[in-house]
């Protein structure tokens, strides 16, 4: 079931864009050419609860679907770092609040057939505000204090629109014991 890589191609490398051109050959002898992937850096995200139990969503404009939605906080880890200080950072950095706790939810890979990076998945409990956001250049961001009765309600309704973060938020209710599956 494996490939194995018989060339690559970089046809554009940035920080938040890396793509390159492969001709690979499959373990049948077929060879694939080209297979595109994307490069991107590990991300994280958060369902961030404050010590008042209430849920912060970071509200911002994604041009790539031209709309503004509402997300759980998260980011690009920096190289070397690890991925709950990365998360804590992120968190820190787009809400202003410092967190007492970090959960370690998984992992997924967002579309495995393009992109080659993971996101790591938090629960980030006892928030405190500290300090003013530290947005970067790029970023405008609203945080929205919302409560969980209320994000669930979002959730079923798919008003959540970022899968990378509905599925952060499905596996952090499930650990809090808010969603439970019967068979």
């Amino acid at each position: 079931m494996f490939w194995k890589t018989l060339s690559s191609e970089y046809i554009s490398n940035h920080i938040y864009f890396t793509a390159r051109r492969d001709r690979c050959q499959r373990e049948d002898g077929t060879i694939v050419d080209p297979y595109f992937v994307v490069e991107l850096p590990t991300s994280a995200t958060a369902l961030a609860l404050t010590a008042e139990n209430k849920v912060l969503m970071v509200k911002q404009y994604r041009h790539p679907i031209g709309e503004v939605i509402l997300e759980t906080p998260g980011g690009f880890i920096d190289p070397g770092e690890d991925f709950s200080t990365g998360m804590k950072r992120e968190l820190m950095e787009e809400t202003g609040y410092d967190f007492e706790e970090i959960e370690y939810l998984g992992r997924v890979a967002a579309n495995p057939g393009v992109l080659n990076n993971y996101t790591e998945l938090y629960l980030a409990k006892g928030g405190v505000k500290a300090r003013e956001q530290q947005l970067d250049h790029n970023e405008e961001i609203e945080v929205v204090e919302i409560t969980l009765e209320e994000l669930t309600e979002m959730l079923m309704h798919q008003e959540i629109k970022q899968s990378l973060h509905v599925n952060c938020i499905f596996f952090a209710l499930l650990k809090m014991g808010k969603l439970s599956f019967t068979g």
